[in-house]
Parts: C-alpha cells; sequence; structure tokens
C-alpha cells in the first residue's frame, strides 16, 4: 500500500527526536542553576541573620553587664528574638563581651540546610576604651 518515506541519506542514522533530547538537557541544566543559585541564596540569608544577632546580642550583653545583670542571659533573649540560636558567650576582661551564634540555612524539605548547613558568625561588645591585641 504505502511506502515508508526516509528522511535523510540512505544509510545514515535517523536523527528525528534529537532536538527534544537536546532541549530537555538544557532545561534540566537550567534548572540545576536555579537551584543551585537558590541554595546560595538561602546560606547568604542564613549568614546575614546570624551575624545580626551576634551583633544586636553582644551589644544587649554588654550593656547589660555594664548595668549589673546576666549578660549571657540577655544575649540569648535578644539572639532568639533575631532568629538564631547561642551557640558561646564569653565575658572577657574589661567588659568586653563575646557572642557567637547560629542560624540554619532554610530551603525545601530542609534538604539545602543538610546539604549545606548551619551558618555562623561571632561578634564582641563592650567599652570602647578596651583596646584588642
Amino acid at each position: 500500500m504505502g511506502r515508508a518515506v526516509s528522511r535523510g541519506r540512505p544509510g545514515e542514522p535517523d536523527e528525528r527526536g534529537a532536538g527534544t533530547v537536546l532541549l530537555l538537557a538544557v532545561a534540566a541544566v537550567v534548572v540545576l542553576l536555579a537551584l543551585a543559585i537558590a541554595a546560595l541564596g538561602a546560606a547568604q540569608r542564613a549568614r546575614g541573620v546570624a551575624q545580626s544577632a551576634a551583633d544586636l546580642g553582644a551589644l544587649a550583653a554588654a550593656t547589660a553587664l555594664r548595668h549589673g545583670v546576666d549578660p549571657c542571659a540577655t544575649a540569648a533573649a535578644g539572639v532568639e528574638r533575631n532568629a538564631a540560636e547561642l551557640a558561646a558567650c564569653e565575658v572577657e576582661p574589661g567588659g568586653v563581651v563575646r557572642v557567637t551564634t547560629a542560624c540554619a540555612v532554610a530551603g525545601p524539605e530542609s534538604w539545602v540546610g543538610a546539604l549545606l548547613g548551619e551558618a555562623s558568625a561571632a561578634a564582641r561588645a563592650g567599652p570602647a576604651t578596651v583596646r584588642t591585641g
């Protein structure tokens, strides 16, 4: 009845559908790049949250120490209010307080957090007369 129509030269492989495969590969690369950029953005956000919490926690702790209140409890409260966790609080000589914080990297189903871990930051605050060595 009907004859099969061959596209291309005899003996050469048929390449129909190759463009579809190439398009799918390019789309997969674009999706992976978008996910990588989103993961880096989440990590940068977590680092910013951790640093802000450390800065504010250290300032609150130094002020509390100056007024005779427990500096580490004050730092913990301030850090928690800024969506981070207090990892360490040290009172140094001269009224200086060093605060270290951690913040989990947020992401879908926390696979990003499991991949990247936690962001951490440190800050110190105290009287301006104290010199660092």
